[in-house]
C-alpha cells in the first residue's frame, strides 16, 4: 500500500462507480490524453468545467522560456485512480479526473498545454529526473522526504473521510459519533490504523464505547455494509467518499460526512504538483497561473465536477508542507 500518494492510495475504490461517470474534458483532449490546440500558438478561451478560461499574462511571463516557446510540458500521472485520474470509459485511453482538469486549466492560465502521459507510479520521480517528463500530477503527496529531488506546488489536501448513507440516518457529525457503532474499512489501510492508534483511545476518553470495527478486501464491500444494514459508515480517503457519493446511484445513496474541524479530511496532507528542484521558475510559474484559478472560482469548480470540493484549499503554496 503507497502510503504517501495521499493517506492510502487504493484503485478500487470507486472501480464500479466509472462506467456511470461521464465527465468529459470538454474540447481538451485527444483520446490519447493529448490536448488539441496547436502546441506552439498560447490557447485563450480554452472552455473546462464550464468555465472559458483566458491567459493570464503575469502567470505566462513567469514561465522559462524555452517552455513558453515549446508551448508545451510533458505530465506524467498513473491511472487509475479516481477521482483525481482515470479514464473515461473501460476500454479507452481518454483521461478525465481532479489532476487532468485542474492541468489543463494550469496550462490555458499559461497559454501553454499540459500533455498528459502514463507512467508508472513508483517511476514517476526518475522518468522526470531522466527527462522523460517536465511535470508531475498524479495525487503525490508533498511529502519533505521527496522535496530532496522534486519542488511541489501544493494543489489539495486530503485525509480520511466518513462514507455513510444517504440522509445520514445516524446524525453522524465527526468522528467520536462512530464510537459504539459498526463502522467498515479496507482492511491494511491508514484507516485501519488510525481507527485502532488514536480513534478508540478517544472513544475511551469519552467514556464510550469503542469503535466495532470491520475489515474488508475492498472498499466497495465496506460500502456494501452500509446499504446492507451492517455498518452505519465506511471509512476512506475523503476525496474517494466524494467521488463515490456523487457517482454512485446519482448521489441518491451515499453522502460524505462534513465536519468542519476537519475540512480536508482526517490526518490531511498536502498533494502537490511536482517538478524538478531546478526548474523552480516552471513551479512559479504553476504556483501563479493555480492561484489565478483558485481565485476566479475555477479551481472549486473543477473539484464539484467530482464531488471532491472538501479537498481544496486557498492558497497554491509551494513545498508548504515543509513549513
Amino acid at each position: 500500500m503507497e502510503l504517501l500518494r495521499t493517506p492510502a492510495r487504493r484503485v478500487g475504490t470507486v472501480a464500479a462507480a466509472l462506467t456511470a461517470v461521464g465527465i468529459l474534458l470538454a474540447g481538451c483532449t485527444s483520446a490519447a490524453g493529448e490536448t488539441t490546440t496547436d502546441s506552439g500558438s498560447a490557447p485563450d478561451g480554452v472552455e473546462i468545467a464550464g468555465v472559458s478560461i483566458t491567459v493570464d499574462e503575469d502567470a505566462r511571463a513567469l514561465l522559462p522560456a524555452d517552455i513558453r516557446d515549446a508551448g508545451a510540458v510533458a505530465v506524467a500521472t498513473d491511472a487509475p485512480y479516481a477521482p483525481f485520474e482515470f479514464f473515461v470509459e473501460e476500454g479507452s485511453e481518454e483521461l478525465t479526473g481532479v489532476d487532468v482538469l485542474l492541468g489543463q486549466a494550469i496550462g490555458a492560465k499559461l497559454g501553454i498545454e499540459f500533455d498528459f502521459a502514463q507512467q508508472g507510479f513508483d517511476g514517476i520521480i526518475p522518468a522526470l529526473q531522466a527527462g522523460n517528463f517536465d511535470v508531475t500530477l498524479s495525487a503525490m503527496t508533498s511529502s519533505v522526504e521527496r522535496m530532496d529531488v522534486l519542488t511541489f506546488v501544493d494543489y489539495s489536501a486530503s485525509g480520511t473521510g466518513i462514507l455513510t448513507a444517504a440522509g445520514n440516518p445516524e446524525d453522524i457529525e465527526t468522528y467520536l459519533d462512530l464510537c459504539g457503532k459498526d463502522v467498515a474499512v479496507q482492511g491494511a489501510t491508514s484507516q485501519v490504523d488510525l481507527v485502532n492508534d488514536t480513534w478508540q483511545a478517544e472513544c475511551a476518553a469519552e467514556g464510550l464505547d469503542p469503535i466495532a470495527l470491520s475489515e474488508f478486501p475492498s472498499d466497495s464491500d465496506a460500502q456494501l455494509a452500509i446499504t446492507a444494514g451492517k455498518a452505519v459508515a465506511s471509512l476512506l480517503t475523503k476525496p474517494s467518499a466524494g467521488f463515490v457519493a456523487k457517482t454512485t446511484n446519482d448521489g441518491a445513496t451515499f453522502e460524505v460526512i462534513e465536519d468542519p474541524t476537519s475540512p480536508n479530511g482526517y490526518n490531511a496532507t498536502l498533494n502537490g504538483i511536482g517538478v524538478l528542484k531546478e526548474n523552480e521558475e516552471l513551479a512559479e510559474a504553476i504556483q501563479a497561473a493555480l492561484q489565478a484559478l483558485i481565485d476566479d472560482g475555477t479551481y472549486n469548480k473543477i473539484l464539484a465536477e467530482f464531488g471532491v470540493e472538501g479537498i481544496g484549499i486557498d492558497e497554491a503554496t509551494i513545498n508548504g508542507a515543509a513549513s
